[in-house]
Formats: C-alpha cells, sequence, structure tokens
C-alpha cells in the first residue's frame, strides 16, 4: 500500500528543488521531516508541507502506522515558466523568468518480518 501527496504550481525552481529532495529519498518519514526542517534552503518548506500532507493521507486514509513509512520516490517536475520583462536602457525590455514546480511525494510501509 502507498500513500501519495503532491503539489502543484510551486514558485520554486525545479532544479534547486531536485538538490533537497535528494537528501530525503529512501529515508524515514520521520527522519525526512526533521531533515526539511534543518535545510535552509527556500524549497525545504513546501516540500515539508507536501512530505506532512503525504503522512496524513497515509494514516487517516489508508490506516497505516506512522512510525513506519519511508519516502518510496518523490521527484519534482517542471511546471510552466511565467515570463515578466524589466525595462532595460535606450527603450529595450529584458526577459525574466519565473520557474514553477510539481513535486511529489510517495510514501510506502516497511514490511517488518
Amino acid at each position: 500500500m502507498e500513500a501519495k501527496a503532491s503539489a502543484k504550481y510551486i514558485r520554486m525552481s525545479p532544479r534547486k528543488a531536485r538538490l533537497v529532495v535528494d537528501q530525503i529519498r529512501g529515508k524515514n518519514a520521520q527522519e525526512a521531516l526533521a531533515i526539511l526542517q534543518m535545510i535552509p534552503n527556500k524549497p525545504a518548506r513546501p516540500i515539508y508541507k507536501v512530505l506532512h500532507s503525504a503522512m496524513a493521507n497515509a494514516e487517516n486514509n489508508y490506516a497505516m502506522n506512522r512510525d513506519d513509512l519511508y519516502v518510496a520516490q518523490v521527484f519534482v517536475d517542471q511546471g510552466p515558466v511565467l515570463k515578466r520583462y524589466r525595462p532595460r536602457a535606450r527603450g529595450m525590455v529584458s526577459r525574466i523568468r519565473k520557474p514553477t514546480s510539481h513535486v511529489t511525494i510517495i510514501l510506502k510501509e516497511k514490511r517488518e518480518g
């Protein structure tokens, strides 16, 4: 049995978010929460929320034990890029790209035996 949670259109770079999710992949869910609380990077907070939601889904929807959960899969996909413009010298403009991400976390329960 697996529990899943995802967040879409998060305003963070997928490249930088992947550096954060690489730290929690395969870890115990409680340990992953502790790691995410200590990471100073911006993507850590939304990823923490998604992981917390996945744990709640596992506990409430599938009656899984919270202590036996581990991060089976976690991935960050690229979302649409918001394009903005900034005025520059001599009437020109430069493009500002604001990337978005889709974060998905899948938790599974450890089988002891």
